[in-house]
């Protein structure tokens, strides 16, 4: 998917809605539970319900590889089926992945080639070697993190090297890496007003939020700070949507939950 599309679909949907399937096992329904694929029997029922209000879905692998090969063909299940039934759909395999450059080009392939996916996270410690090479797939997106969500970004991430917060140092060289016009990065909705200097350093990019809902964000001050003339956000959901119930209803309350969701982004956009 060209960021023309994802632009596009953004503006049909009057939405720049991620949501996250982090599935986990002991929260899904009880009912699913005798179904032959728990995982991807939630899964299919949350996209079905879902699609019209978002524009990206994100699996965190580690939910699925938690369960082994069983858990890997529910994420298999998944990619495919949001392939084969909602192409218009961006996929971000959210897996953090990131290492010396041969060992990154596996990766690379596991989840651009074999699983189909748009995109994948990638953790940047390691530098241009390790990031290259998921680059190197003309069609597809690296999402670099940048600056996280979580308390112990501030151990690193903000830290000053040779004078300039070390997030910010990850911003600036990535820019040179080859093929650098297809990443993306990882903004934490609850650091939203770094967002004025990282759009000085990256100011067309598009930036994966999460944090917004359960772990405290504020969508507006993330529209505030970061958002561009193209959207250029992605702003993913996961807990407060598929875990708003436990019932037979799941589903249904998941799409309404969504659909909060938005029509804030379609108040944000007629701002802009």
């Amino acid at each position: 998917m060209t960021n023309k599309q994802l632009i596009d679909q953004i503006r049909l949907k009057q939405s720049f809605l991620c949501i996250g399937l982090d599935v986990d096992i002991n929260k899904i329904p009880k009912h699913l539970l005798v179904e032959e694929d728990p995982i991807f029997a939630f899964n299919k029922a949350i996209i079905d319900a879902t699609n019209h209000l978002c524009v990206a879905y994100k699996p965190n692998t580690a939910f699925y590889e938690a369960h082994g090969l069983k858990g890997w063909k529910s994420l298999e299940k998944t990619i495919q089926y949001l392939n084969t039934h909602y192409p218009e759909q961006f996929t971000i395999a959210d897996a953090k992945r990131g290492d010396i450059g041969n060992t990154s080009s596996m990766y690379a392939k596991a989840f651009f080639e074999d699983l189909g996916f748009d995109s994948v996270t990638i953790a940047p410690y390691m530098g241009k070697d390790s990031v290259e090479p998921f680059l190197a797939f003309e069609d597809k997106h690296t999402i670099l993190l940048a600056l996280t969500s979580n308390e112990g970004a501030y151990d690193f991430q903000t830290q000053i090297v040779d004078g300039m917060e070390l997030y910010k140092k990850v911003l600036t060289t990535s820019k040179t890496y080859k093929n650098a016009k297809n990443l993306m990065y990882v903004v934490g909705a609850t650091k939203a007003t770094y967002l004025t200097d990282i759009r000085k350093i990256i100011p067309d990019s598009f930036l994966l939020v999460p944090g917004v809902g359960a772990q405290g964000g504020s969508l507006s001050e993330v529209c505030k700070y970061g958002m561009t003339k193209d959207v250029g956000l992605l702003v993913n959901s996961s807990r407060g949507i598929i875990y708003a119930s436990t019932g037979t209803d799941f589903a249904e309350v998941a799409r309404v939950k969504a659909e909060e969701l938005q029509e804030q982004m379609a108040a944000e956009l007629k701002k802009v």
